[in-house]
């Protein structure tokens, strides 16, 4: 066991020096899960493997966004817990915080990582004290969907369904601030892109009059009566800015292709019954309406959204048209702009993913061509 806290102090140093996270070599003793970790907590040395999952602040309370400090991480069996009687608390001492604080590094919620160290209690929780050694191990993805795999159908629906279903819902008024990072310009970080005009604005210009920009429900608030409360209402997964006058112009009307041009929103079209954006979201509007129909499913308090083949669905809990999203899905598929902000939604604020966006083949397994 000395040999592998001298490992894990040099390995430390190394990576410290370098100013990266700190990747170790695998521990010649067996990975413990965090459930194991947690059932053991005798107070020997063992390596653990879980991933992030925010910072513990109390015994029962773990910060999963807005963190505070650098000196300590929930880890878990899942990427997606949010039960603390399942989260391992480790201590991250001053060796480790510039490469595992999350204060410092909020991109580490969701990731993998194989920790070293006592298992004792830590904030009089199961925990993990006096590190070793902590390195990220592996990506995230493949993880996260692991309950998906080798599924189709009705069945990957239902799992799909299950992976994204536990996440940290925001209030309407969070939405404001969290649109400044999701939909941040790439090229100018003061301004965010209005998604169907794709005019860059100003972060601040946010508001109610004439060329300040809003939040834009692209599942209309009307179509399941969701409002503004927390969950659909507040789901970053299809909240976007928009230009004030290009959201009123499509109000609460289905997808589809034609009518005449809008104004201050070059490449869309609209007529009395639906709404066409430009064709470089096209695809990322399909998404986001899968997304929707697959987190909600009824049977958690909200109405169930689907897809279908029409227009005009008015009140229904329904959005469509179904056969014209799924080609514009297939023309203009995710693209870093839009996987950045599926990571972001991911890491800092929801804590779930968009499927489509990870995975635009299951589209077509759920839906059909």
């Amino acid at each position: 066991m000395r040999r592998m806290r001298s490992w894990g102090w040099l390995v430390a140093l190394v990576g410290l020096l370098a100013g990266g996270v700190v990747v170790a070599p695998a521990s010649a003793e067996a990975e413990l899960t965090v459930a194991a970790a947690l059932a053991a907590q005798d107070g020997r040395a063992a390596p653990v493997a879980g991933f992030v999952v925010g910072q513990p602040v109390s015994a029962g309370s773990v910060l999963r966004s807005g963190f505070t400090g650098d000196t300590a991480i929930a880890i878990a069996d899942s990427a997606s817990e949010t039960g603390t009687a399942r989260m391992l608390y480790v201590q991250v001492t001053s060796a480790y915080r510039a490469a595992f604080g999350l204060r410092t590094n909020p991109g580490l919620m969701g990731r993998r990582i194989v920790v070293a160290g006592q298992l004792t209690a830590y904030f009089s929780h199961g925990g993990l004290k006096e590190p070793t050694s902590m390195a990220t191990s592996g990506g995230t993805t493949s993880d996260y969907y692991a309950a998906a795999a080798g599924k189709s159908g009705a069945a990957l629906r239902a799992a799909l369904h299950g992976i994204i279903g536990n996440h940290t819902k925001l209030s309407y008024s969070q939405v404001w601030t969290a649109l400044q990072q999701t939909d941040q310009d790439p090229a100018n970080a003061a301004n965010v892109v209005l998604l169907y005009s794709g005019r860059s604005q100003s972060k601040t210009s946010n508001g109610g009059n004439a060329d300040d920009w809003n939040r834009e429900h692209v599942w209309p608030q009307s179509h399941g009566d969701f409002g503004t409360a927390a969950g659909p209402g507040t789901d970053l997964h299809h909240l976007r800015p928009e230009d004030v006058t290009v959201n009123s112009t499509r109000g609460n009307k289905d997808f589809d292709t034609g009518g005449s041009t809008v104004a201050e929103c070059t490449g869309c079209r609209t007529d009395t019954d639906s709404f066409e954006p430009r064709d470089a979201v096209k695809g990322d509007v399909a998404r986001m309406l899968m997304y929707m129909a697959i987190r909600y499913e009824g049977g958690d308090g909200y109405p169930d959204l689907e897809l279908n083949d029409a227009v005009n669905n008015g009140s229904a809990p329904r959005t469509g048209r179904l056969s014209v999203l799924l080609r514009w899905h297939a023309a203009d598929p995710p693209d870093a702009q839009e996987r950045r902000r599926n990571e972001v939604v991911f890491a800092t604020w929801q804590h779930n993913r968009n499927p489509f966006v990870d995975h635009p083949e299951w589209a077509a397994s759920i839906w059909g061509t």
